[in-house]
Formats: structure tokens, sequence, C-alpha cells
């Protein structure tokens, strides 16, 4: 029998019993994620993240690698718009072990597809620093197409940034 091979990557609602491992791998790669994103690096940062999940409008998942357990990456699903707009705004970091290995590619796969399938939305959007090559790199492989530019779009670290906005649609995802 062929199939899909099992995916490198088990993606998983985050939940209190991440908080170690992830509070430890933000602090590991504060380098590698700024000036892109500032996850939290602490308990309060944590707990803070996780009472905002579960409000049904935000869902937060923790990818691993499946062969060791490792945290690949983290992706959020966030402002999930149901009705007449079924979007989310899609964010995410991985960890520098990972960079160049995949991980992270097939944990946005794995996140696309959960929003087009298990939360019925119609669209997800991107929002991506310009500078960011690598995760503008990663949305186009996973299928995303650009749709325009938004300068000082958000705040990250303090700083105004610009961002390039980029979509799929669930009839246009191939995963």
């Amino acid at each position: 029998m062929t199939g899909r091979p099992i995916s490198p990557i088990e993606l998983k609602v985050v939940t209190q019993s991440d908080a170690d491992d992830l509070i430890r791998c933000n602090i590991e790669n504060i380098d590698h994620h700024r000036p892109w994103v500032e996850p939290f690096t602490d308990e309060a940062g944590f707990r803070e993240y996780l009472s905002g999940l579960g409000l049904g409008d935000k869902v937060g998942l923790i990818a691993r690698e499946r062969a060791t357990g490792d945290v690949a990456g983290v992706l959020n699903l966030n402002q999930i718009f149901h009705k007449g707009f079924q979007n989310a705004y899609l964010g995410y970091y991985g960890m520098k072990a990972c960079v160049g290995r995949g991980l992270m590619t097939e944990a946005v796969r794995l996140t696309v597809a959960y929003a087009f399938r298990e939360l019925a939305l119609h669209r997800v959007e991107a929002n991506i620093q310009p500078d960011n090559h690598s995760s503008v790199a990663l949305v186009r492989r996973v299928g995303f197409r650009k749709e325009g530019f938004s300068p000082r779009y958000l705040q990250v670290g303090g700083t105004w940034r610009d961002h390039e906005r980029w979509a799929l649609l669930a009839d246009e995802f191939v995963g």
C-alpha cells in the first residue's frame, strides 16, 4: 500500500506541560529569533501566552521532531475569523537547530492543513518582514502568494516594522 510518508514533525496544541521546553528553547534561540520575533523567555511570559489560547480566536501549536521529541518551532493561528471571512493570521518561529532541514516547512504545511481541515477556514495569511528571506522562502514552498506590502505594520522589539502580506486559500493548498 502506498501512502504519504510519516511526517518527521509531530504537531500538537501547546499546553502547560510544554512550558519548560519552550522557555528553554526561546532563551537558547534569542539571537536566532531577533529581529523577527520576540517570544516569551520566562514563566510569566509563557502564562500570558497560554492564557490567550483557547478563547476561540487563537490556536498555539508546538512542532516537535517525531524522532527525538525536540522542539522544532512554535506556530500560531491568530485572530481566527469565521462566517463570511474564514481567515486566520499565521505566525511562526523555528529553532536554530532545525535550519535547513525542512522541519519548519513541514510544520507550516501541517498547520495550514489544520487551519483548512480542522478549523474549516478559507484563507490563511502570513505577514513577514521583507528582509526575513528564510521565512519568505518557507511560505513560498508551502504555496503562499504575495498579496502586498504593509508599511510599519507590526511592532517588533519596540519598532514599527514593514511587512509583506502572503496568503493561501484552501482551494489552492496542496498538502
